[in-house]
């Protein structure tokens, strides 16, 4: 009997918040298209609902939930409507976040609090929301989008942001000693820089820069962390957990910029 595809997750169900646009978007194609029903839950509907159109004219299943994730009660409500919809929940892709600029000098108490309630609270409860179904199952599989900047690297301006894609990975780490027990891992991408929209937005000064940093010459597609994300969530990567998979197409690892090599 030969042996099953080395990545299937056909048949089960998965939540990816942040998913109605950028990598969160790419992460809840790739699933869909890897045969799981899929829930984006994100704060703008008209997004959600587009990102969702387009999975289904691909052939996939996939259905929107607004809702603000910073609110431990809305985490609890986006598990209980993919357990409405398909009846259980085997993963959770906790991509939402967002990374506006700051520098230090002009940090204020309130922008602080906001990007941590955004980025690491609703990684938290999400977490504790989706480990009740997954524990009772006794299967679950969990990815974290993180970053490299914070836990790799720095850049002026996000040193609140770099703050909480550290801080998810130190979440990480503990959480995944609590969940082992009842058979579900947890994970993180940490991309480097990807095209999205956010990334576009920031102009071609931006991206042309960065993308000379890149030995590749190159951004990444969304799909590249997509197609990470989907490996984490298979049962076929049982073994795993409280890892950290870096795609950046070998943007950290110059020790000096690429773009003089």
């Amino acid at each position: 009997m030969p042996l099953p595809s080395p990545i299937s997750i056909s048949g089960q169900s998965a939540i990816v918040t942040g998913g109605s646009k950028g990598i969160g978007k790419g992460i809840a194609r790739v699933l869909a298209g890897s045969g799981a029903k899929v829930l984006i839950v994100a704060r703008n509907p008209d997004d959600g609902r587009s990102a969702v159109n387009d999975i289904i004219a691909e052939g996939g299943i996939a259905s929107f939930h607004p809702a603000d994730l910073s609110n431990a009660i809305e985490c609890e409500g986006a598990v209980a409507k993919a357990l409405e919809l398909y009846g259980k929940l085997d993963i959770l892709c906790s991509n939402a976040g967002a990374f506006p600029s700051c520098n230090l000098a002009d940090m204020t108490e309130p922008l602080w609090d906001e990007l941590m309630a955004q980025n690491v609270r609703s990684t938290a409860f999400m977490v504790k929301a989706a480990m009740v179904p997954m524990s009772a199952q006794k299967y679950g599989r969990i990815v974290l989008t993180s970053s490299i900047t914070g836990p790799l690297t720095g850049y002026p301006g996000w040193s609140h942001y770099g703050a909480t894609k550290a801080a998810q990975l130190g979440f990480m780490r503990t959480a995944a000693l609590e969940l082992a027990p009842h058979g579900i891992t947890i994970n993180a991408v940490l991309p480097g820089n990807i095209t999205t929209e956010a990334i576009i937005a920031m102009g071609p000064a931006y991206t042309e820069a960065t993308a000379k940093a890149i030995p590749a010459k190159t951004l990444g597609d969304v799909e590249d962390i997509g197609y990470a994300a989907l490996f984490l969530a298979s049962p076929q990567a049982k073994f795993i957990t409280a890892q950290t998979l870096v795609i950046d197409g070998g943007q950290v690892v110059p020790e000096i910029e690429a773009a003089i090599l």
